[in-house]
């Protein structure tokens, strides 16, 4: 086996496996901005309360039980284009196809009047774009080798932030010239350009176990829904209920201020623009330093003590948002925190995917993944969707709100440490060196 570290990244971007993987990440980072950030500072701008605003977060839920349709992207198939695209491609094209005029029908609702109409169109847009989530982490397990997973998981991540920044930073760009309809019709055009670099994707060779065809309905249901989890568990015996709650507590801090954190901005008095030039640009360029430094520290290190790092940076830098909000309207600080955020955040997702990935057994991945991540997703998704009412309940005291997002970050840490001291050998498992 190769040692991953030894091999340069100018290499790396050279392999079409990678270049295939990286536009994969834009393509799944491309909407989820819109139902997240970018959305709730659309609905700020608009009067919508703190509350309202993370009650409507809860339309993301998609994205925290894609589990539950995993196993018929895992083993069923799309008329026509799976004979055309393949088993992982064509659920990928045919979500980015759906997107496409979905994103437009949110961009066209009026948040002061058609609220539900809104929060429908939100809905769909997170459904597709988990669905697609799930495809497209199965394909990226499936193509590299255990060895390859930190940097498939660095060079994903460095995608999903494009994507994301595009319709982070750019919505804003274009929603400030032209209005929110022109920003989410141009985020739209950006998800059909994004989908042809599905078409040129080669689709990765599948294991027996997935090709093989069901005997009946009770043998494909078998395979599609009980052996992905028999395999997980029987792998992991008991440690397995330790493995999964770091998984769900990884993301409680990240999770309160992701959601509040446009809203947080508006109401320091930053205009779209001033949002636009000192968190997202920065943030970008932090993230994508972040995750480099992640998939160094991954190798170095090991994964899960990248993990822990991770989780006590996030809690440091989730702190300063506190200092921020006591200081008021101040550029640089704001630069400061959100750069710093930025990239202890890009570090530990960087380990948190890797990690995943290492989890899931090659012949159940969709299924797999796709459930671990979603535990992932679960707190930051549900969490969110009381962080408005949070704020509102401390009377608006944005400085207590970041104390307490701090303070959630303290069970990942604990039982990281525990889980590192008592299993190793899930470091090594995770295709990094052990811990």
């Amino acid at each position: 086996m190769a040692d991953s570290h030894k091999v340069p990244w100018t290499a790396r971007l050279r392999d079409p496996r990678f270049r295939t993987i990286f536009f994969f990440g834009m393509a799944s980072g491309l909407p989820s901005s819109l139902v997240f950030a970018t959305l709730s500072i659309w609905l700020r701008e608009e009067g919508i309360s703190r509350t309202s605003i993370g009650v409507i977060g809860a339309v993301a839920t998609p994205y925290a039980i894609n589990f539950l349709w995993a196993p018929l992207i895992d083993r069923g198939r799309l008329p026509g284009l799976c004979r055309w695209l393949g088993q992982r491609r064509s659920w990928i094209f045919g979500c980015q196809m759906l997107l496409v005029p979905v994103v437009i029908a949110m961009g066209a609702q009026d948040p002061k009047t058609a609220a539900v109409s809104l929060a429908v169109c939100a809905l769909l847009v997170s459904f597709l774009s988990a669905t697609q989530d799930v495809a497209i982490d199965a394909y990226r397990v499936e193509t590299l080798k255990p060895h390859e997973y930190g940097t498939g998981a660095a060079i994903a991540i460095y995608g999903w932030h494009c994507g994301a920044f595009l319709t982070g930073a750019g919505a804003l760009y274009v929603a400030a010239a032209g209005g929110w309809m022109a920003a989410y019709i141009a985020a739209a055009a950006v998800i059909g350009i994004i989908s042809v670099a599905t078409l040129s994707a080669r689709e990765p060779e599948h294991p027996p176990e997935l090709t093989a065809p069901a005997k009946n309905v009770a043998d494909w249901l078998n395979r599609a829904a009980l052996a992905p989890l028999r395999d997980f568990f029987a792998r992991l015996g008991w440690m397995a209920v330790l493995v999964l709650a770091v998984i769900v507590f990884y993301k409680f801090g990240d999770a309160m201020l992701g959601r509040m954190a446009g809203v947080f901005y508006v109401d320091l008095g930053f205009t779209k623009i001033e949002i636009a030039n000192h968190t997202k640009s920065v943030g970008l360029a932090a993230t994508l330093l972040g995750v480099g430094v992640g998939g160094w520290v991954c190798i170095r290190l090991g994964v899960m003590r990248a993990m822990f790092f991770g989780a006590v940076l996030m809690m440091v830098t989730n702190l300063a948002f506190a200092l921020l909000a006591s200081s008021g309207k101040d550029f640089g600080l704001l630069a400061t925190v959100v750069f710093f955020d930025n990239l202890t955040g890009g570090m530990a997702t960087t380990a948190f995917v890797a990690y995943l990935s290492g989890l899931c057994n090659v012949a159940f991945t969709a299924t797999q993944y796709a459930l671990l991540a979603s535990l992932g997703n679960f707190a930051r998704i549900q969490l969110g969707s009381v962080s408005g009412w949070a704020v509102d309940a401390l009377g608006g005291d944005w400085t207590l709100f970041f104390i307490g997002v701090g303070a959630m970050s303290i069970p990942a840490i604990a039982l990281l440490w525990l889980l590192v001291r008592l299993m190793p050998r899930i470091d090594r498992d995770a295709g990094s060196p052990s811990a």
